[in-house]
C-alpha cells in the first residue's frame, strides 16, 4: 500500500497540489484522473519520488519516502516498475534486450536466469516470436505490451503506468488495460495509473482518485462515479461519448 498525507506542492508562486490526502492498494488499479493541467502528473512525480512535495509524507508500506536517505531510496526503486507514455524502449535494443535491461542492471542473474525472466515476461503480456525485433518493427500495441513486460521484470511491488493508452487505436487500448489489470491481480501489485482516458476508468477502475485544480475533489470506485453528484467530475466526463451512451442505457 501506499499512503498520501497532506501533500502539497508548488513551483515559485503557483501551487499545483494542496494537502492531498489519498491511498493506494495493492491488487487494485488505481487511477489518477483529471484534465490537463489539474496536477495529476505533479503528484505522480512526487509519489515517485521525483520532485520533492513542500509539506505532507508519502509512505510505501511504512517506508516514509519522504525521509529516506539517497541510498535508501535507490533500494526503493529496484521495488518500483514504470511504463512511460511512449514506451520509451531503446531504440537500438531488440525486445529481449529492452525486457532484460532491468536486470543487466540491478540483478547478478546469470545469463540462462536471464533469458528465464525475459521469457517469463514477454509470456505474460502475450508476446511470441519477437525477441529479435526491434522497437522500429513492431507495432505500436506491441510496443506497449514490451514496455509492461520489462516494467514487470524485477518482479515489482508497485507499478506505475503514466497514460499507458497514449496513442493507441480503442482496441488495443482495452486490450493495454485488461492486461494491466490483469497483471496487477496477479502479482498482487499495487498500481498506480495516471489517465484521462474515461474507457479505462470505466474498464479497470478498481479506485479513481479525481483532481481537479490541485486538490483532491472526488474518489471511489467506477461503479460510483456515475452518480457521484460532484459537478466538476460530471463537467470532466460528460465530455466523454461513452458516458453520454451510458447514461443512455446504450452499453
Amino acid at each position: 500500500m501506499i499512503q498520501v498525507t497532506g501533500l502539497s506542492k508548488s513551483f515559485e508562486e503557483k501551487t499545483v497540489l494542496q494537502n492531498i490526502t489519498t491511498s493506494f492498494e495493492p491488487g487494485k488499479t488505481n487511477l489518477i484522473i483529471g484534465r490537463s493541467g489539474s496536477g495529476k502528473t505533479v503528484l505522480l512525480k512526487c509519489i515517485l519520488g521525483l520532485f520533492e512535495p513542500d509539506s505532507g509524507t508519502i509512505v510505501y508500506d511504512n517506508r516514509d519516502l519522504t525521509a529516506m536517505k539517497q541510498k535508501e531510496r535507490k533500494l526503493l526503486r529496484r521495488e518500483i516498475g514504470m511504463v512511460f507514455q511512449g514506451g520509451a524502449l531503446f531504440d537500438s535494443l531488440t525486445v529481449e534486450e529492452n525486457v532484460r535491461f532491468p536486470l543487466d542492471m540491478f540483478t547478478n542473474f546469470s545469463g540462462k536466469e536471464k533469458l528465464k525472466r525475459v521469457s517469463f515476461c514477454l509470456d505474460h503480456v502475450n508476446i511470441t516470436n519477437a525477441n529479435h525485433m526491434f522497437p522500429s518493427e513492431i507495432s505500436g500495441g506491441m510496443k506497449k505490451r514490451v514496455a509492461i513486460a520489462r516494467a514487470i521484470a524485477l518482479n515489482p511491488k508497485y507499478l506505475f503506468c503514466d497514460e499507458p493508452n497514449s496513442g493507441l487505436d480503442p482496441e488495443t487500448s482495452t486490450l493495454i488495460d485488461n492486461l494491466i489489470h490483469d497483471l496487477t491481480k496477479e502479482f498482487n501489485m499495487t498500481t498506480i495509473i495516471n489517465t484521462h482516458d474515461m474507457n479505462s476508468v470505466i474498464e479497470i477502475g478498481d479506485s479513481v482518485l479525481f483532481i481537479h485544480k490541485g486538490e483532491k475533489c472526488w474518489e471511489g470506485t467506477k461503479k460510483e462515479i456515475l452518480s457521484s453528484g460532484n459537478q466538476a467530475l460530471d463537467d470532466f466526463i460528460f465530455a466523454n461519448k461513452l458516458y453520454a451512451q451510458m447514461k443512455k442505457g446504450q452499453i
